[in-house]
């Protein structure tokens, strides 16, 4: 890439310690020369002959083969020397003495010395200079032109002979042309896009890949590659635009009766076995299995159909593409065409579709029609087994749960009349246009198969409705038996309660007159409540007995509630008798010890009798004994009034009241005894 100062290329010979074969540097030096234009080699070169790493007699050699590979053009050999000479040899054998036949004069120079003869800029950075040079960019540069430039030559004389064939001679060598010439051995694309991607590399202005921004300026082979390179793209591109112009009109012919013939293979095979298919099927199936096996039947249909279908479409792209080329010779076979596919395709589309729609509602139909018997079954089943249920609860569950299936067959009932009646509507208009033939025996078969599945679901649903009232009358009464029990088990425990209560509350015998009446009264409205609580229990067990004649069974409950409640009664009438009688007893003791407690002092004839003394204190000891006294139930179980510090507390109120009585007693007795004295 450098030059002299006469203008001149610098060639460069790198010399190494191997052995150099002169016939390859011979080839070389013959390619590299044929590079550049006349203008150039008649400027001549300088030639840089590095011999640092090879012996003198290679140089001496390769400065001799210059003179009869390139002498006209060599106009300077710099032999550039080691830094230690080599022997005297070199005097041997002087190259400016041998100028004149040799025909260029040879020089000897150190590597630092060789910018005396050549420019620095002009010099690699080997010999101490600035000039930026990529030996392998420029290599491979080089290959890509020289292969460009093979490949489209070869091609453009490829595409001549084909556009040239197509320009005469009769149809049928066109055709056979079309055979022979019109695919090239190489891509055109490929090769137009390799010399653009070329020749944009030629017209830059820097190697790739330069480092430091140095600015290159492309050498002259370079810019002599650049026209041919264009010369080229222009005469492709103009040969190619030909060959595809021959292409199309070769390709158009060819589509339009490619075209036809596959238009007349879909209507061919629509209108015959296509149509026959369809012929054969008008059955709609008498239960799922039998539908879904139509249903595959017909999809099998539907995929035979598909691949036409999907002709059909790729030739009305097609049809559409040519038409829109605006082309009057062919606008009329082509409308012609698209229009007798259309016809046909749509028509065999529309009755698939019939018959598609048609299954899917009768799949749909037995499928409900299945669920309902199933329910129905279900349903049966369930009304056959015998009622035991556990309690009120799983009656209440398991009415509830009948009352939902009956309302679920209810409504798949609803869900058949309608699936039947559409399917019904579909068959009512299927016409005889749908296979080419009179279908109404057929129709009539399918037309009684779904009325007769209706009727038989409405006789069964009939039937189980009328065992559902039945059943519901009867679990209504085992609802109401088990209430029955629960609530006299309820009152049991109420009147034990009551009893409970009495024991541990009812304690109290007053302080006075006045209130132990009060506790007496509530006492007795007590026992009224505990009465009627056993009432209530005696009439719910007397229900239950009732219940379980009507139901023909024997109750699992109300076998020991009887004896319970009339225990726990007897226990509440013993319990409430002993309050009774303690409470009248501490009425009695009061009002005695009152009355005696509330005497005027001043009238001692009030006390005659002393009998009333000891009679309260009768009372008073008695009253205090059957506090200590439990109360003994008809089984010989005891049970207590309260606690024992309970009945200490009212014990020691008594107590009282009886000192309170004996010093009363004291006092009146004390005057009487004072007067015999005095």
């Amino acid at each position: 890439g450098g030059k002299d100062r006469r203008s001149g290329l610098i060639l460069t010979i790198p010399l190494c310690l191997e052995q150099t074969s002169m016939d390859e540097l011979s080839v070389t030096l013959d390619y590299l020369l044929s590079i550049p234009s006349e203008k150039c080699k008649a400027r001549g070169f300088t030639v840089i002959v590095d011999g640092r790493k090879s012996q003198w007699n290679v140089v001496k050699t390769v400065v001799l083969m210059l003179q009869n590979v390139v002498p006209a053009e060599v106009s300077l050999v710099c032999v550039v020397k080691p830094d230690e000479f080599w022997d005297k040899k070199v005097t041997h054998f002087c190259f400016w003495k041998e100028k004149d036949r040799l025909g260029f004069e040879v020089i000897l120079v150190s590597a630092n010395k060789l910018t005396r003869y050549i420019e620095p800029c002009q010099l690699t950075e080997d010999f101490g200079g600035t000039l930026t040079y990529d030996h392998m960019d420029w290599l491979n540069k080089r290959l890509v032109f020289e292969k460009f430039t093979k490949e489209s030559t070869s091609l453009l004389d490829e595409l001549a002979l084909i556009n040239n064939g197509s320009d005469k001679g009769t149809q049928q060598e066109k055709e056979r042309s079309v055979d022979l010439n019109c695919l090239p051995s190489v891509d055109p694309e490929t090769v137009l896009q390799t010399g653009h991607e070329l020749l944009s590399e030629l017209q830059q202005r820097r190697f790739n890949g330069s480092d430091g921004g140095v600015s290159w300026s492309p050498m002259d082979d370079e810019l002599l590659a650049q026209p041919q390179v264009m010369k080229l793209l222009d005469s492709l591109r103009e040969q190619y635009t030909r060959y595809q112009e021959v292409c199309r009109q070769r390709s158009k012919r060819t589509q339009l009766e490619e075209i036809q013939q596959k238009v007349m293979q879909v209507v061919n095979w629509l209108e015959g076995p296509g149509s026959e298919q369809l012929r054969t099927q008008w059955g709609i199936g008498d239960s799922i299995r039998a539908s879904q096996a139509l249903q595959q039947k017909h999809e099998e249909i539907e995929s035979q159909h598909s691949e036409w279908f999907a002709v059909y479409v790729e030739l009305n792209q097609q049809i559409a593409a040519l038409l829109n080329a605006g082309e009057e010779e062919d606008l009329v076979e082509l409308k012609a065409l698209q229009q007798q596919l259309s016809d046909v395709c749509y028509r065999q589309a529309s009755q698939l579709e019939f018959r598609q729609n048609l299954l899917q509602a009768a799949l749909e139909f037995h499928s409900v029609a299945q669920d309902l018997s199933q329910q129905l079954d279900g349903l049966l089943g369930m009304l056959c087994v015998d009622v035991a249920p556990a309690d009120g609860a799983s009656i209440q569950q398991t009415l509830k749960l009948l009352e939902e299936k009956l309302k679920s067959v209810d409504l798949g009932l609803q869900g058949l009349r309608e699936k039947g009646q559409s399917l019904l509507d579909q068959i009512s208009n299927q016409a005889s246009w749908a296979y080419g033939k009179d279908v109404t025996i057929e129709n009539k078969e399918n037309v009684d198969h779904i009325q007769g599945v209706m009727e038989d679901m409405q006789l069964r649903k009939q039937r189980c409705e009328d065992m559902v009232d039945v059943r519901r009358l009867k679990m209504l009464q085992m609802v109401q038996l088990f209430k029955c029990e629960e609530d006299a088990a309820q009152a049991v425990e109420w009147l034990s309660e009551l009893l409970d209560a009495l024991l541990k509350t009812h304690i109290r015998l007053g302080d006075d007159a006045q209130e132990t009446k009060v506790l007496l009264e509530k006492h007795r409205k007590f026992v009224d409540v505990a009465q009627s609580t056993y009432d209530y229990g005696r009439q719910l067990l007397q229900a239950t007995v009732v219940l379980c004649q009507s139901l023909r069974c024997t109750s699992r409950s109300s076998g020991d509630t009887l004896p319970r409640l009339n225990r726990v009664w007897k226990q509440f009438t013993v319990t409430s008798e002993e309050r009774v009688h303690r409470l009248e007893t501490a009425v009695a003791f009061h009002s005695s010890a009152e009355k005696i407690l509330q005497e005027c002092p001043e009238q001692p004839e009030a006390f005659n009798e002393m009998e009333q003394f000891d009679e309260i204190e009768a009372v008073g000891k008695s009253l205090l004994d059957r506090l200590t006294v439990p109360v003994i139930y008809p089984d010989g179980s005891e049970q207590y009034f309260g606690s024992p510090s309970d009945m200490a507390s009212a014990a020691e109120h008594i107590r009282e009241k009886m000192k309170l009585v004996s010093l009363k007693k004291q006092q009146l007795t004390q005057p009487e005894a004072a007067t015999p004295e005095s």
